[in-house]
This record gives structure tokens, C-alpha cells and sequence, in this order.
């Protein structure tokens, strides 16, 4: 942990010696920015309120948040988001993952939010079948348009072992809907016994779970496609007043930037019950994160992204602004092609709803970002497979899945990426250390 005798500069200074080293371009009047903000945070509440923007947040996150894309957000958060029901359902909207981070994260990833959503009534039942209908309504309003499709809808966990088409599930783990089998309201299977089986959505909302709902859009104005997700964090308000987390956790907010000054009552009220050790279980459970993409789904980007999270939030600010200078650098725009080449995929499944010329836009999007951002040996190989990628478009049918040039450009970038990450994450002793611990 950084010393609290340390001054900014003298953070500063060690800082500029490692990123010299390490080779890594340094914003020093940035970084140091960062420094004395962060140090000054320590005197603030816990969440702060910019009014000129209208957002509100966690002190440490909004350091990290910049409003320059506030109105895009705003507009692709009306998709996602739920709304009030006065005296039935409050909501708050937020921003999460990189894209709450836009000060630093040059090259952003998905558009991820994150929504707390408050049912009152008289009983847990009663609120289970209320979000049911609520996830449900809100599938078939937005299922498809000329800008956007919904892929996926996270809710509910199969009771028993169960195989769906070619796939096979374990009892408990989190149910992936489709929007015709939502609009079926059932999941059609088989026993191991190879018995016929169907699961309904009502009969699994008294456990409803894990519950995300994921579109790809494609944005006219910005001529790029995105991924954009809702996480729900849904609780019960009982007639006298107590909240109870549907899913048995109510999330922490460290990472939320919140949308709408209006929703500081509703996140007031459910964040007095975050419980007294959330900043622990916080940290506890990116470091689970970050083992897992050190040792089994092996991506250094996404590791370096929660490192950065943990080090800023426990006091370890010369580690945590040392990863922060490695997300602007032009290596690490190529997480960014890596995510929206799935995103391109995701856009070429039969039941997309987005022009192949959207598609065609992305992929000559991605290629002009590469030749300006990279050079050398790295922008060869990735334009290369990108120029592939975009030449089998030209013989591409509308609803038609990509080729195997997708998975081939895919693999290619991401293991550039994680060969840059690996690189510069353990040239850094106390980085490598932290690694060399978790993976213990």
C-alpha cells in the first residue's frame, strides 16, 4: 500500500522512473492530476454528485469518468434501461465496466450499464412475478429495430441437469433466453434420461438469479456498432420498508456512474444496506476475476482492467496509475477490435435486425483505427486478417453467419493484446508479485 506520507510528487516521481523503464509513454501532468485527486478524495463522502453534469457516484470512480460522451450514453441508456412505476417499481441507471471510465480508457470496450431496480410490494413472491412480467415486457418492446437487436437475456437457473439443442447444463447454473423462447415463455430440452422437458419463465422467477439483457447496436451518428449490456440488481421493499436482495447480494457502487440526479432517493435508500464489508467482498472477488484470467481464460487485458479497479480502491496508487497509462497506449485500442469483431458476428446471426452495410461500416472502421493507432509487425498482421474479414463481406448474404475469417482475426488481435499486457504488466515488480500471488 502506498505510504500516507507520500505526496503526490513523490508518488510522481517514482511513477516517471518506472514508466521509463518499462518504456511506457507518461502523461505527467495527467498522472499527477490523478494523484492529487485521489489523495484529496480521501477527505470527501464516499459518493459525490457533479452537478454540472448530473451524475453521481463513488469518489474514486468518478476520477475515472469524463461526460464528453454523456449524451451518447444517455441516449443508448433509454434502450436498456427500465422505468419507474410510481409506487411500484423505482429504478437508478448507471454506467459500469470501462465505459465509466472514459477519462482514461481511450479505447473502451463494451457499453456496459448496470440498473438497480427496487420492487415494492407485499411479498418476495409478488416481487419475483412482478420482474418476470417486467424483463418480459421489456424483451418484446425491444427486441429489434433498424439500429438494434437484443441477443440474449440472462434470468432464472435450471432446476435439474437439462441438454438444449446441441448443449448441455448443470442444475443451477444461470438459464441464456433467446427472444423466441421468451416470447414461448419456455425452454423446450431433455432429461440425462433423454425424457422431453420444458422449463417455463414464470415457474424459475422465484429464483430469478443472474439477470442481464444484451443488445448490438449500431450507432448512425458515430458509424460504429456496440455491445451494449443492462446488469440488474433487483431488491424487495416489504411493507415495513426492509430490502431484500432478490439474488441474495446486493451490489456494492464502486464502479457505477449514475445516470439521473433524480435517482439519488432510490440508490440513498438500498446503498444503507450495502453491507459494512462491500469493499472487501469487492476487492475478494476481482481478485477471483483476475485468477481466472491469469490461469484458465487466459486475457491480460481484462486481468489489467481489475487490477487497476483493486490497486485504486486499497490505497495502491503508484501500481494503479502505472496500468492506467497502459490503456492509453495504441497497443491496447486492439481490446477494443477484439470486442467488436464479436459484436460484428454477433450482428451476422439470422435473427439480426442490423444492415450487413453496418457490419461493412465496422470492419472499415476497424481497419483505418488499426493503421492509425499501430505500426510494424502488429499492424501487418491485424490488417491483414481484417482485410480478409471485410473482403468474405462482400460475398455475404443478409443473415448470414461470418466465416472463419472471424474466429482467425478474433485470435490473432487477442493474442496480441495479451502479449502486450503480459509484457508490460510483469516488468512491474510489485505488479508481477501481485500476479505471482494470485495465481498462487
Amino acid at each position: 500500500m502506498a505510504s500516507k506520507q507520500s505526496s503526490p510528487n513523490q508518488e510522481l516521481s517514482k511513477i516517471i522512473q518506472s514508466a521509463q523503464r518499462l518504456g511506457i509513454e507518461l502523461d505527467e501532468s495527467d498522472a499527477l492530476q490523478w494523484l492529487t485527486a485521489i489523495a484529496a478524495a480521501q477527505e470527501e463522502d464516499d459518493v459525490v454528485f457533479d452537478q454540472r453534469a448530473g451524475v453521481f457516484g463513488h469518489k474514486i470512480s468518478m476520477l475515472d469518468f469524463s461526460d464528453a460522451d454523456l449524451t451518447h450514453f444517455r441516449k443508448l441508456g433509454q434502450l436498456v434501461e427500465f422505468v419507474d412505476i410510481p409506487g411500484k417499481v423505482e429504478t437508478a441507471l448507471a454506467l459500469s465496466g470501462s465505459a465509466a471510465q472514459s477519462k482514461i480508457q481511450a479505447y473502451p470496450g463494451d457499453a456496459d450499464y448496470f440498473e438497480r431496480i427496487n420492487i415494492i410490494t407485499d411479498s418476495r413472491e409478488k416481487s419475483c412475478q412482478i420482474l418476470a412480467e417486467l424483463i418480459r415486457e421489456k424483451v418484446l418492446s425491444a427486441e429489434s429495430g433498424p439500429t438494434f437487436q437484443l441477443m440474449e437475456v440472462r434470468f432464472g437457473s435450471y432446476p435439474f441437469d437439462i441438454t438444449v439443442g446441441d448443449r448441455t447444463f448443470p442444475a443451477d447454473s444461470s438459464i441464456s433466453w433467446s427472444v423466441d423462447e421468451i416470447k414461448a415463455s419456455q425452454i423446450d430440452g431433455v432429461t440425462p434420461s433423454g425424457d422431453p422437458v420444458s422449463i417455463g419463465w414464470f415457474d424459475v422467477a422465484h429464483n430469478p438469479g443472474w439477470c442481464k439483457l444484451d443488445w448490438v447496436v449500431a450507432d448512425p451518428i458515430r458509424n460504429e456498432l456496440v455491445n451494449a449490456s443492462n446488469m440488474l440488481d433487483v431488491t424487495w421493499e416489504a411493507p415495513d420498508g426492509t430490502i431484500t436482495p432478490l439474488d441474495g447480494f446486493l451490489d456494492p457502487y464502486f464502479q457505477e456512474i449514475y445516470l439521473d440526479g433524480e435517482s439519488i432517493p432510490i440508490f440513498s435508500k438500498l446503498s444503507q444496506h450495502v453491507s459494512a464489508n462491500a469493499l472487501d467482498q469487492y476487492v475478494s472477488q476481482l481478485e477471483k476475476e483476475v485468477n481466472k484470467y491469469l490461469t484458465k481464460d487466459i486475457n491480460y487485458g481484462k486481468a489489467a482492467k481489475r487490477m487497476y479497479n483493486i490497486f485504486r480502491l486499497t490505497g495502491k496508487y503508484s501500481e494503479a496509475a502505472l496500468i492506467r497509462e497502459l490503456f492509453d497506449e495504441p497497443s491496447s485500442m486492439l481490446y477494443q477490435v477484439w470486442a467488436l469483431i464479436r459484436t460484428m458476428d454477433e450482428c451476422s446471426q439470422p435473427e439480426s435486425s442490423i444492415s450487413l452495410d453496418s457490419v461493412k461500416s465496422q470492419a472499415d472502421r476497424l481497419i483505418l483505427e488499426v493503421v492509425r493507432a499501430l505500426e510494424g509487425d502488429e499492424e501487418t498482421i491485424v490488417v491483414k486478417h481484417l482485410l480478409q474479414l471485410r473482403g468474405s463481406l462482400d460475398n455475404q448474404k443478409q443473415g448470414q453467419e461470418l466465416h472463419i475469417h472471424v474466429e482467425t482475426a478474433r485470435d490473432e488481435v487477442i493474442n496480441i493484446v495479451n502479449n502486450f499486457f503480459y509484457e508490460k504488466l510483469t516488468t512491474i515488480p510489485e505488479v508481477k508479485s501481485y500476479m505471482d500471488q494470485i495465481q498462487g
